[in-house]
This record gives C-alpha cells, sequence and structure tokens, in this order.
C-alpha cells in the first residue's frame, strides 16, 4: 500500500519517464537541484542525448520530452526519435497540452496512413490536430476561466526517421545544427529552424502583407516589435484570443481584447516545416527555447558542446546562459541561484536544452532499428 502511495506520488510530481526495453538502464528519470532539473545522459535510437531546464517563471512554461522507438502505433513503425520544445507563454496550460497530445497526434496520424516513414504532410496534420484539440479545451472552457484563451506556447519538433530529419518551428524557440568542415575541422552551426518573431524584419513583412487593411497589425512597444502590440511572436498553438473572433470578448481582461473585429486569424498555427538528409559530418543537434538563445549565439553554443564532455552538456549550456544572465545585471551566478522563482524572471526566462548527438552508423540503417526504447518528459518539481 505504501509503495503505491509513493508511486502515485512521484507520478505527480516528477517528470514522467518510461522505457519499454530493459536494455536501456540509462533512460531513467532525470534529477533535479533546485530550479534546475536535467539528466546528464540517455540514449536514443540513433545516439545519446542530453537534457536540462531551468525554471524562471513562477509557474514552469517550458515544457519539453523526447520520444524514441516506433513513431506510429503499428508495429512495423516507423521508427525514430521525436524531439520536442514547447515555449509557453501566458501560462503554462498550452505547452502541457502539448506535450500530452502532439506526439500521440503524430502516431495516430502516421498509423492511419500506414506509411513506413515519416513526411511533411503527417507532422503538418499532428501540429493541426493539436491545434484544434487545445482550441476545444479554451471553448469548453470559457464560461469558468476565459482567460484561458490568451494562453499559448511555441512549439518545435524535430524528427529523424530512415536518415532524414525533420524540423518543424512556430514561434522563436530554435534548433541549430553542429556539422563538420572537412577542409578546417571546425564544427559550424547551422540554423535549421525558421523563426515567427515580429523583431525580424521578414516577419513583420509576412504580417503586412496578410493584412494589408490593418496598419497596426505590429506595433513597437517599449522598443520591441509586438503583434497588434500584444504578443512577439506570428504563429503559435494556443493564443486563440488572436485567432478566433468569439474569444476576443468579455469577460477576457480588457488588455487582450482589441478594439476592432478579427475577420482573419492574427496568428497562424501553420508551422514552418523543412527537411534535411543527414550527412556523416553532422555530428549533434542543439533544441531549446529562447530563454537560452537570449544569452548565446548559435556559434558560442555549438562551440561548448564540441569542446566538452557530452555527458551533463545541456545543464553545461544552461548553467553558461544563466552566468551570462548574472554578468548582465551585474550580479554573481552563486547570487542569482538564490534568487527565487518568479523573481527569477526578472533575470532570464525558463530556458530548456536538448543536444541530440547522432552517430551516422546507426543514422543510415533507418528502419532497421528497433531500440532502445525511450519517453522522457522534463519538468521542474517546484512547478505548483
Amino acid at each position: 500500500m505504501l509503495s503505491t502511495l509513493i508511486k502515485f506520488l512521484r507520478s505527480c510530481w516528477l517528470p514522467s519517464s518510461s522505457d519499454s526495453n530493459e536494455q536501456s538502464t540509462s533512460n531513467t528519470a532525470g534529477k533535479q537541484d533546485g530550479l534546475l532539473w536535467y539528466k546528464d545522459m540517455g540514449q536514443h535510437l540513433t545516439g545519446d542525448y542530453s537534457m536540462a531546464v531551468v525554471q524562471a517563471n513562477n509557474l514552469l512554461e517550458d515544457q519539453a520530452q523526447i520520444e524514441s522507438g516506433n513513431l506510429s502505433l503499428l508495429e512495423s513503425g516507423p521508427f525514430g526519435t521525436f524531439v520536442g520544445v514547447y515555449d509557453g507563454h501566458g501560462g503554462p496550460e498550452t505547452s502541457r497540452y502539448i506535450t500530452d497530445h502532439l506526439f500521440l497526434n503524430l502516431k495516430r496520424i502516421a498509423s492511419e496512413q500506414g506509411s513506413p516513414t515519416m513526411s511533411v504532410d503527417i507532422i503538418r496534420r499532428a501540429y493541426e490536430a493539436t491545434e484544434e484539440g487545445f482550441s476545444s479545451v479554451v471553448a469548453r472552457q470559457w464560461p469558468v476561466r476565459p482567460q484561458l484563451a490568451a494562453v499559448g506556447s511555441c512549439c518545435l519538433t524535430g524528427l529523424i526517421c530512415n536518415g532524414t530529419l525533420y524540423i518543424a518551428n512556430l514561434g522563436d524557440s530554435r534548433a541549430v545544427l553542429g556539422r563538420l568542415v572537412r577542409a578546417t575541422g571546425e564544427v559550424l552551426a547551422i540554423q535549421l529552424s525558421a523563426e515567427h518573431n515580429a523583431s525580424i524584419e521578414s516577419v513583420r513583412q509576412e504580417l503586412h502583407s496578410l493584412h494589408p487593411d490593418d496598419s497596426q497589425i505590429v506595433v513597437l512597444k517599449h522598443n520591441v516589435w509586438r503583434v497588434k502590440g500584444l504578443i512577439q511572436i506570428s504563429r503559435s498553438i494556443g493564443d486563440v484570443y488572436l485567432k478566433k473572433a468569439e474569444f476576443n470578448r468579455e469577460p477576457l481582461y480588457a488588455k487582450f481584447r482589441l478594439r476592432d473585429p478579427i475577420i482573419r486569424p492574427i496568428l497562424s498555427s501553420d508551422p514552418t516545416i523543412s527537411v534535411h538528409e543527414l550527412s556523416p559530418h553532422d555530428h549533434f543537434l542543439i533544441f531549446a527555447s529562447d530563454g537560452l538563445w537570449e544569452h548565446l549565439t548559435n556559434q558560442e553554443a555549438v562551440d561548448i558542446v564540441q569542446h566538452n564532455s557530452r555527458n551533463g552538456i545541456a545543464r553545461r549550456l544552461v548553467k553558461t546562459a544563466l552566468q551570462e544572465a548574472a554578468k548582465k545585471r551585474e550580479m554573481r551566478y552563486s547570487d542569482l541561484k538564490k534568487v527565487d522563482r518568479g523573481v527569477r524572471r526578472h533575470f532570464h526566462d525558463d530556458i530548456t536544452v536538448i543536444v541530440v548527438f547522432l552517430d551516422f552508423n546507426l543514422v543510415s540503417r533507418g528502419s532497421s532499428l528497433r531500440g532502445p526504447t525511450v519517453s522522457l518528459r522534463v519538468a521542474s518539481t517546484n512547478q505548483q
């Protein structure tokens, strides 16, 4: 009875982890150190991985997961590795919903198509199903929780299957590849994800072209470009108050309500998807929320991964970002670590990092691989 109670409490408060391959003992749950959660090293289908998240908000708004093994509900596969980083805003509800549903939607749709591999269409439909699912939750909750309409999340995913890498993104999280340049021996940073932040001129131009009749579609507010003066990103899951007119009215807080009615969705949930054939020169991938990239450049992050031990590398990237955040505020890193969640948000955002190493001998074997099986979600035990 006591052991059952302990298991129940752990399931409520600890990051969830499952591993159906008994040989894959390295994929047990991670560890906690104050506001930092980390999994220093584990194995996925085509190499090693390292994960870490540090909480800054009063409620952890970042969520993330890695799933490796069968990517469909059919025994025949396809097999591969799925990585997701979900940077929530306005609350944790959307990022948590994505964690619970996006990968399952992907597996269901892949099963329905019966395809031996992945495709852009399957990924796009999984995003669409997740957006529709969360919108349904908002609609059901509207009478009692109308503010849920103003909660959203960036959504970055990577999928390795049959030697091909698919990157899909909504928002400003980022996927960066570390690729060896044979002539020089350097490992260069190559950004694989397109970003959707109004600070980028091409994003502002896209918004103007989609809303030619709205001179206020993008507004410079406190030296920050914001869509309708409210939000920095132009694509997301959730944020239905900027997508559907029926959720942009009372009893939603006045600060979220627009003066003019919504004629067409202001934000999009259609991800930018790119496809890359992996080569022996592709050594590793860094998936991280915007909290990391506020303090490190792509090349700085790649250099840290390249020149340090794999074991604990995600935690090292987070620590380096925190040291930079402390330096910007002219304080010591040791003092920053003492700042509690909520207050910590004044110094940095939630930061999530997943580093995925690529063993090309395994990558090239493609669909013949069957293990190890991994299912790991990252979440802080300090969330309420």
